[in-house]
């Protein structure tokens, strides 16, 4: 019961409204302040400052401790004018695979005219990045979020903070973004060695790459070489096609989940495909993937590898 109305207490104060499509701006009632350690010592040396001046009736001692605390007062709102109105928006994020480190991007715009300074992006508190947003103008920021396991991941709230001029005050706004990044499985450090491929045939072999005579055309796939296009029929306006050629076609390998041990749990099988997914790449081969549920026709290049292992990280996951 505690814990509910604790937790409902906080998400009225502090706004917290889930995650956030398009432009964030931070307006007054997002932003929040306090005096951080070395600004409630400063604040206890102007009580003994105003103590001392009253009990020895110092003129220029009271000038001293209003003087030096209209500057603490100038500084508290210049520390919350140095996130006030700045406007949030959400960035891509490169995959990573599980148990490494995820850089969340956000991008910061200042639409005022005075220069932002000092402003940290944290999510965890203890790992932070700084950036200075210049009137006019915008900046990226970088939020370090580990990647425990394979799957989409979702760094939820982050912390945009300042503590310019002076680091008195502490300045802080929750930013709730709908950021997401593709964890992949973490390849096997000791990998199988690739299945043996077979020669294409059949239905195969009109997939086949060979390179004597040309057999006709194909739709276009992700990963087709840009050598096989047909430009002059794109040209006309009929859609990408990709040349086929018979005669010398490619062997074809398929990444199966049926050709690894039957001892094998989930993750170490997908730990595997993902080897072999990178190794395939790596070697420049056409290959194909196949798990439950789920078949990628052969292709090569970056698109194939980056299909395959987003099939893999999201294999019996919530997409």
């Amino acid at each position: 019961m505690y814990g509910a109305l604790r937790n409902r207490f906080l998400a009225w104060l502090f706004r917290w409204r889930g995650p956030e499509t398009g432009v964030v701006v931070l307006g007054q009632r997002r932003v929040f302040i306090l005096p951080t350690r070395h600004g409630l010592v400063f604040a206890l040396i102007l009580l003994v400052m105003l103590a001392g001046s009253i009990n020895y009736s110092l003129g220029l001692g009271f000038v001293l401790t209003f003087l030096v605390g209209a500057v603490a007062v100038n500084a508290m709102i210049y520390t919350f004018r140095n996130l006030a109105n700045l406007r949030i928006t959400g960035g891509r994020t490169r995959p990573v695979f599980a148990g490494d480190t995820a850089f969340f991007t956000i991008h910061l715009e200042n639409q005022g005219d005075t220069d932002r300074y000092a402003i940290g992006l944290t999510h965890d508190r203890r790992q932070a990045s700084f950036v200075d947003v210049m009137a006019r103008s915008g900046t990226s920021a970088t939020a370090a979020v580990h990647a425990p396991r394979r799957g989409i991941l979702r760094p939820g709230r982050l912390i945009l903070f300042t503590r310019f001029p002076l680091g008195l005050y502490y300045a802080w706004a929750y930013v709730d973004l709908d950021l997401r990044g593709m964890v992949y499985p973490r390849p096997a450090p000791a990998p199988l060695p690739l299945p043996p491929a077979a020669p294409s045939a059949g239905a195969g072999a009109e997939r086949g790459q060979g390179q004597e005579d040309f057999s006709g055309m194909r739709p276009y796939h992700r990963g087709d070489s840009p050598r096989h296009i047909a430009w002059k029929v794109a040209a006309r306006d009929q859609g990408l096609h990709t040349k086929q050629f018979s005669g010398r076609a490619e062997t074809e390998l398929w990444l199966d989940w049926a050709q690894l041990p039957p001892r094998m749990g989930v993750e170490e099988r997908l730990s595997h495909l993902a080897r072999w997914v990178l190794d395939a790449h790596a070697a420049g081969l056409t290959y194909g993937l196949r798990v439950p549920d789920t078949t990628l026709e052969m292709a090569a290049g970056e698109a194939q590898r980056e299909r395959c292992l987003e099939a893999l990280a999201l294999y019996n996951s919530d997409p």
